[in-house]
């Protein structure tokens, strides 16, 4: 059995004493390969550095975080322009909008999303959207891109059953499960069971976001295990065929072998 964790951030400082044991856990735990989105320019030295230390499990996407938007974008952006220039990168991301956190920086970061985009359509290379109280506006910018072979994931879907239909059917996206499907009221379980697995993938989000059991605490890729375990719970499947299904989905997004 094979899994793969679609999202995790494990070149942050909260990982710097014990990146090996991480690593390895995650092996133990069959979690084989590690996607890695990028935060800011702050981030990709780091991000790489653990790509090539372990070559073959971490594989690193490039891009700018929607809460890392601030006054300076349009450095940020030229960093990212030069990067993807002179490395290999298996996506782009992460992206998107968070009004979540603080709106004042909203219209820049709908700049910053559609240059993220237009760099996907451009490269080929599949998208990771970060969405946080901002469905609607996210759709608005994407029904421009209807038609433009875009392709990516939902990172930590949290919405209703109507958006995950949306994502899936209009956009042709995945959406990425994460440790949230394990806590008891988060109801993510009740648009799990109606969602073919062809449109899930699995993910992290580590260091944040532990699933039960380890709620609270650091989350690391090892963990990925528990949620997959709950997904095939709630589609009462085997825990072989939904690592089967999710891994093939991960697999033909990222092109990796």
């Amino acid at each position: 059995m094979t899994l793969i964790d679609t999202h995790a951030h494990l070149y942050l400082k909260d990982f710097e004493n014990d990146i090996d044991d991480v690593i390895q856990r995650a092996i133990e735990n069959e979690v084989n390969k590690i996607i890695l989105p990028n935060i800011d320019g702050s981030t990709i030295s780091s991000m790489n550095q653990l790509c090539n230390k372990f070559p073959g499990h971490c594989f690193p996407l490039i891009g700018l975080h929607p809460t890392s938007v601030k006054n300076n974008y349009e450095d940020e952006l030229a960093v990212i322009s030069a990067e993807i220039e002179k490395n290999i990168y298996y996506g782009i991301g992460e992206t998107g909008i968070d009004l979540y956190w603080d709106k004042t920086f909203a219209r820049e970061q709908e700049k910053v999303f559609r240059y993220q985009l237009d760099l996907s359509v451009k490269r080929d290379l599949p998208i990771i959207i970060h969405a946080r109280n901002s469905f609607e506006e996210i759709f608005l910018v994407m029904e421009n891109y209807k038609g433009k072979n875009l392709k990516g994931i939902f990172h930590a879907f949290t919405g209703t059953l109507e958006q995950a239909r949306h994502i899936t059917e209009e956009y042709n996206f995945k959406l990425g499960i994460g440790g949230i499907v394990t806590f008891k009221n988060s109801g993510l379980d009740k648009v799990i069971e109606q969602i073919d697995l062809k449109h899930l993938v699995l993910e992290t989000d580590s260091p944040f976001l532990a699933p039960v059991p380890h709620r609270g605490k650091r989350n690391e890729s090892a963990y990925l295990k528990n949620t997959a375990e709950k997904i095939a719970y709630i589609k009462k499947i085997p825990l072989e065929e939904l690592a089967k299904i999710t891994t093939l989905n991960a697999s033909e997004i990222f092109k990796l072998k």
